[in-house]
């Protein structure tokens, strides 16, 4: 019968108000080069990634740069011990590691990140820099928290990206944030370059390899 099997490919539903949202973001972010062209310069992309000490991935946000398909393959080990990291990432710099110790990210864990730890490092910058940082997070549920929100509209206001935000992140944004787009992905090649003995080897490699970004 000549048949062939077929793996079923899981994607995200788009709501109906989706599209015009993405528009409104796009337009706007062109727009804002146009009239600044240092405007990209002077957002603060940030995400949370996990990693494992057993080197698995996670798809979303890991990407293999090379010429050819490389038919990478990685064997999956339930329970691995891991860590939870965030990173800001500007034009000419990384905000980070931060690594969290708390198991579960809820709102009061990240109000705590931002202001017991972001915060404090971005007003190391230059004072011409910190005067124009645009913060931006994505739509994880305890970004938005109504605290979180309070706090990042005094210290930012008009001047954060985000769900609930001024500057509104498109909710199911099919781009990818740079940290998704390359930082990640890069990261996770350095590290898993050699074996990772435990949690402790793998903060370390992480730590190493965002150092790595500075030189590039």
């Amino acid at each position: 019968m000549r048949l062939h099997g077929y793996k079923i490919q899981l994607k995200q539903e788009i709501k109906p108000d989706d599209r015009p949202k993405r528009v409104e973001f796009a337009t706007f972010m062109l727009n804002a080069i146009d009239e600044d062209e240092t405007f990209l310069q002077c957002i603060c992309f940030s995400d949370e990634a996990t990693f494992y000490v057993n080197g698995c991935v996670n798809r979303h946000n890991c990407r293999i740069w090379e010429t050819l398909q490389p038919n990478e393959i990685h064997e999956y080990v339930r329970n691995s011990p891991k860590v939870k990291a965030w990173c800001g990432l500007l034009y000419d710099r990384v905000i980070g590691p931060f690594f969290f110790s708390e198991k579960t990210i809820t709102g009061v864990v990240y109000l705590h990140l931002l202001k017991q730890y972001v915060f404090p490092q971005i007003e190391t910058f230059e004072q011409k820099i910190v005067s124009r940082v645009i913060f931006m997070q994505d739509g994880d549920p305890p970004h938005f928290s109504c605290f979180v929100t309070d706090v990042l509209n005094e210290r930012f206001p008009d001047a954060w990206i985000g769900s609930s935000g001024p500057i509104p992140w498109a909710t199911r944004i099919p781009d990818l944030s740079p940290l998704d787009f390359f930082l990640w992905g890069y990261i996770k090649h350095i590290v898993y370059a050699e074996k990772v003995r435990n949690n402790q080897h793998l903060q370390d490699r992480i730590t190493s390899a965002i150092e790595t970004v500075h030189q590039t």
